[in-house]
């Protein structure tokens, strides 16, 4: 199979070519992100490979599959970029990768949120200029304190257990509670209104879609504990980035982890250390001394690119080889 990845970075493109020794598939790799304006290089492709910042829209799909194009193989869990109506209209399966390593993700949640309360990255920059000063770096003891995770999918879990190891109180959500993880790992599920009122740290793990859009805005915001650490390793959109810029400058909340941005579409992934960024939002929020920002790199770990790879190359061969359909995902009901 003929495959074009698009927005492609080097320290993946090591990782595809070893993953394919055992399939054989003929890989392109290109730097460009899909979209409108990129789609027609995939002509005379079987498959594109995409990642979470292309624009799979439904004019990219017609551009595809009037190219040959017959599948989207996505190298990521979320698909909130792709026009699925789309997609199935044009007869042209998306496959995704479901899971890869919930606990590269969840063990970068818990990075951020120590550099952030131990003020590690403030440290660091300091004695690299010779200040030994402790002043300003007063944080607080995890253990004790109420950690409400939103969304227990395989990344939400590992971080129950997590927070559970560090000696925290786990409160959780979830649109379906599994009461055996809960009694097992010693979790307890509570309403959204009541994990928000209730958590001295949250931490988002859900996916994007119309119910969860925003979840976090400024009604939610009003309602969260002074002093809480918000963090999302999840999808930029589940934070209403302005509501949480109204809510730091107030003071309601003590600060945010992010690794993930509603508009990080591109500024993330790209070196703007020259340009600059244009984005107002974004540039407020690296103002805040208590927000800590990473590039969408949470998932960045040797044993999840691995899986990805793996995954993302097994769906398209079963597809060619079987004509089976793997991690497919399925378009809503229209309406």
């Amino acid at each position: 199979m003929r495959i074009l990845f698009f927005d492609t970075h080097r320290y993946e493109k090591d990782v595809f070519r070893a993953a394919n020794g055992e399939h054989g598939h003929d890989i392109v790799f290109a730097e460009v992100r899909l979209g409108p304006e990129t789609a027609g290089l995939a002509a005379g492709y079987d498959a594109v490979c995409s990642f979470v910042n292309d624009r799979v829209s439904a004019p990219v799909i017609r551009t595809l599959k009037d190219g040959g194009v017959r599948a989207i193989a996505l190298r990521c869990a979320g698909f909130n970029h792709v026009d699925l109506q789309a997609a199935a209209a044009a007869g042209i399966p998306v496959l995704r990768v479901p899971a890869y390593s919930p606990h590269a993700v969840a063990e970068h949640a818990l990075a951020l949120l120590l550099t952030l309360n131990r003020k590690i990255h403030r440290a660091h920059a300091r004695v690299r200029e010779l200040n030994f000063s402790l002043e300003g770096l007063v944080g607080f003891d995890l253990c004790g304190k109420t950690v409400g995770i939103v969304g227990t999918g395989n990344i939400g879990r590992v971080m129950c257990r997590i927070f559970r190891g560090l000696g925290c109180q786990v409160l959780a959500h979830d649109l379906y509670p599994d009461g055996q993880f809960a009694a097992t790992e010693g979790v307890r599920y509570v309403s959204l209104e009541e994990l928000l009122g209730a958590s001295d740290v949250i931490s988002l793990h859900v996916p994007l879609n119309k119910g969860t859009h925003h979840m976090i805005d400024a009604a939610s915001l009003a309602r969260l504990k002074p002093g809480v650490i918000l963090v999302n390793t999840g999808r930029g959109a589940l934070i209403d980035t302005h509501a949480l810029i109204h809510a730091l400058k107030k003071k309601q909340i003590g600060g945010a982890c992010l690794d993930v941005y509603e508009e990080e579409e591109g500024v993330f992934f790209e070196d703007l250390s020259e340009a600059g960024i244009s984005d107002d939002q974004l540039a407020r929020l690296l103002t805040f001394p208590n927000v800590l920002v990473t590039s969408h790199q949470a998932f960045l770990t040797t044993e999840a690119l691995q899986q990805i790879a793996a995954t993302t190359l097994s769906n398209l061969s079963s597809l060619e080889k079987h004509g089976v359909l793997v991690n497919q995902v399925e378009a809503p009901p229209a309406g």
